[in-house]
């Protein structure tokens, strides 16, 4: 009886420890981790809504963008860090090194590819342009000084222009971006060559942009926008580079001189354009609209020259002219005076 009663007792302990233990935390991976950070980004600040797969008509369009111009330049200032405000290289960099989001490598035909197999490490990625880190625990530090932020001065960015037919709706869209570093340019040369550094994917990064405050005007020193309005509202100016095509080529192959390129870019700026205009119509409407203007003013003119001649024709019936009849309705209107001295009509006394 009483090896019963200690079995039972030495369970109820056991049990009772086992109850009192705390619950095993649940192991996240470090893939986990930032898909749930990507997740809260985009649910806290949400931005606009992707480019659906089945669009019935898409133009890819590549340009470079000059930060030096006046229109790119929030993108570019402030060059060094100012307390929170940084510029747009400063912030992507910062997030790449803490993993929030993916660099994909720039490859050596320019197309961007963002599949697993062509992700780029942090780390290769600092050691191939030389900028100075330290690893501590295996974690890269770099210091705010040595962000190559200042010669980041250009960059590819690709757009989507599409037709959206569920909503009715012709949209450009930023897809990837690519900063450039422009280095050689010292005493001895002013030419300076381009280094692409690395594609992202914009939707990627867009949660992310919807915290970086811009300056938007020289004139309006007040940060009222953010990098995702900015590149939602297509505030950049690039000229373009390239256009997905199926030879694949640049407009550097097939233009040789700079008139050819300028000329090669205004038109297929005008191909959009044209395109953007006749989806609705509108060629075909304001040529419509036109011969229909002038129908109803040729028909006010005949009706006009006809109620002329109505008019004209009962004036002669009645035996006067338009003009008579004008003079007699002025004499009519127009109070009359008499000029002859006036008499009394009072009896006088005799």
């Amino acid at each position: 009886m009483k090896r019963i009663l200690s079995f039972v007792m030495v369970t109820l302990v056991v049990a009772i420890a086992a109850q009192a233990q705390p619950a095993k935390r649940r192991v996240t991976t470090p893939e986990k981790t930032e898909q749930v950070t990507t997740d809260r980004a985009s649910l806290m600040f949400p931005t606009a809504a992707t480019m659906p797969d089945d669009v019935v008509w898409k133009r890819d369009i590549y340009r470079q963008l000059d930060l030096k111009e006046d229109k790119n330049a929030p993108m570019y200032y402030p060059v060094e860090p100012m307390g929170r405000q940084v510029n747009l290289f400063t912030y992507l960099f910062r997030l790449i090194l803490t993993g929030r989001v993916n660099a994909y490598t720039y490859k050596p035909d320019g197309n961007e590819s963002f599949e697993e197999k062509d992700k780029l490490t942090v780390k290769d990625m600092l050691e191939r342009y030389g900028i100075y880190y330290e690893e501590n625990d295996g974690k890269l530090i770099v210091a705010d000084s040595d962000v190559p932020s200042a010669e980041a001065t250009r960059y590819y960015l690709k757009e989507s222009i599409y037709m959206d037919q569920r909503t009715g709706t012709f949209t450009t869209k930023v897809t990837a971006l690519c900063p450039i570093l422009m280095r050689g340019a010292d005493e001895f040369s002013t030419d300076a060559t381009p280094y692409p550094l690395f594609w992202i994917r914009y939707d990627d990064v867009a949660p992310w942009l919807a915290k970086l405050p811009m300056m938007a005007s020289n004139l309006n020193n007040v940060t009222n926008m953010t990098a995702a309005d900015y590149f939602a509202m297509n505030r950049y100016e690039g000229k373009i580079y390239k256009t997905s095509n199926m030879q694949g080529k640049v407009l550097a192959n097939y233009c040789l001189t700079d008139s050819d390129m300028v000329a090669e870019q205004t038109r297929i700026e005008k191909q959009i354009g044209d395109f953007e205009k006749n989806i609705w119509g509108n060629g075909f409407l304001s040529d419509t609209t036109k011969k229909d203007s002038l129908d109803a003013q040729m028909m006010t003119e005949e009706r006009k020259s006809s109620k002329g001649l109505f008019l004209s024709s009962k004036s002669k019936s009645n035996g006067t002219s338009i003009a008579t009849q004008d003079k007699e309705k002025k004499e009519k209107s127009e109070p009359t005076t008499n000029t002859a001295p006036r008499v009394s009509a009072r009896r006088q006394r005799r």
